[in-house]
């Protein structure tokens, strides 16, 4: 016979004299009373052992009609053979990390994918004290429009370029907080429809630019450089002789160095373009190599070899070359900005084919067809172009000593 349910009505048990006890609503459902304490009680057998589960006060937060609910999902798990008094922990919500923890997690993250440490230095520099002191132990789910807007202004008028990235780094970082969980929301520092009130347009402010050395002057450093003690220099004066970017430098490991060939191929992984490029190395620049290949760490290590922060042996710091050059007075140029030199040399003081100076940069130069017929990569044209290069710079400066080497004029 099925058991009687419904037994209670709500105008019952709100009697403010009711008796202290037990009372049954049929099926297992109790309301217990103790003066003014009144709470849900669903009562079974299980295994044979009789079973308690409190099901919350009366009338808030249980009223009769959720009380009746719960016990009929009681009694469900009872014929299901489950347990109705166990209740699954209630998982705890991971403590809300500071801006500084969660942009170390994003660039953890994303920098898998970086090809050098370069870019990784970048982001954290972009998103350390230098900048975004205001919101790094702030937690990142406190991080509001006044916080983005504080750390913007101060550079976005004199500094637009770092700004902009500045302000896309950091809505990465929110961003990625909100996919962990960690803040909802807008994202503070969207630049459309929110930031965009708030910040003059990118597009009216001036551009900031760092101007490539005068290729004219570029002679007189390099002798300033050779006489100039310490690797970062050394580095730099090698970055000038091959014309590569700073990146495939201070990588460089001895693997890729053949000192007989005189050439230094870089791999693809390297490279900007993800093509393997060769580097014809001339004898100024085989002058720098063959001391530190004497003096090398080991067959494989870094030809500018250094240290990190925390003391393991690497590659000279990406800002090495730069801080060179500020400590020798050119800090208004940058190291990228020699490549700038000496393509402008190139066009401006030589007859060698564009093609041959765009090879020796490591750029592409026509469309896909036209360079899927181009297969060689000009090495020998590009040797003499290097050896001009080499001789521009190294040769005396003296307007009137010109003479015509590989088919340039200096």
């Amino acid at each position: 016979m099925a058991r009687a349910l419904n037994k209670l009505s709500d105008t019952a048990i709100r009697m403010k004299d009711l008796p202290a006890g037990r009372y049954g609503d049929g099926g297992g459902l109790y309301l217990y009373v103790a003066g003014a304490s009144r709470s849900w009680v669903f009562v079974g057998v299980r295994e044979g052992k009789r079973i308690e589960r409190g099901l919350g006060a009366y009338p808030k937060p249980v009223s009769l009609g959720q009380a009746r609910e719960k016990a009929t999902e009681c009694r469900a798990l009872l014929k299901a053979g489950k347990d109705p008094t166990w209740v699954p922990p209630v998982e705890e919500k991971p403590a809300v990390p500071t801006f500084a923890d969660a942009a170390k997690s994003l660039i953890a993250k994303i920098g898998k994918g970086w090809k050098n440490e370069k870019h990784r230095a970048q982001w954290e520099m972009t998103l350390g004290d230098a900048y975004c002191k205001r919101l790094r132990e702030k937690p990142v789910s406190d991080i509001d429009t006044d916080d983005i807007v504080a750390v913007l202004e101060p550079v976005w008028a004199d500094k637009p370029e770092t700004a902009q990235r500045l302000r896309g780094r950091i809505e990465r970082v929110l961003d990625f907080a909100k996919v962990k969980g960690w803040r909802t929301g807008e994202n503070p520092a969207l630049w459309r429809g929110h930031l965009s009130h708030l910040l003059a347009k990118p597009e009216k402010l001036s551009r900031g630019h760092h101007p490539a050395m005068p290729y004219s002057d570029v002679p007189a450093f390099v002798v300033r450089l050779r006489a100039s003690e310490g690797l970062s220099a050394l580095a730099l004066a090698f970055l000038v002789l091959t014309a590569a970017r700073s990146g495939e430098v201070l990588g460089a490991t001895w693997p890729e160095i053949d000192l007989d060939e005189k050439l230094w191929t870089v791999p693809a992984a390297r490279m900007k373009a993800k093509r393997e490029h060769r580097v014809p190395l001339t004898e100024p620049a085989l002058a720098i190599l063959r001391p530190l290949y004497d003096a090398r760490l080991s067959d494989d290590s870094h030809v500018f070899p250094g240290e990190d922060r925390r003391g393991n042996l690497g590659s000279l710091s990406v800002m090495a070359l730069t801080m060179a050059m500020r400590r020798m007075g050119v800090g208004q140029f940058t190291p990228h900005g020699f490549r700038s030199a000496f393509r402008d040399w190139a066009g401006d003081q030589t007859s060698f084919p564009r093609e041959v100076a765009e090879a020796a940069l490591a750029h592409k130069v026509g469309d896909a067809v036209e360079n899927a017929y181009r297969r060689s990569d000009a090495l020998e044209k590009r040797r003499k172009l290097m050896a001009a290069w080499s001789n521009y710079l190294v040769a005396p400066l003296n307007k009137g000593n010109l003479r015509l080497v590989g088919g340039n004029r200096q």
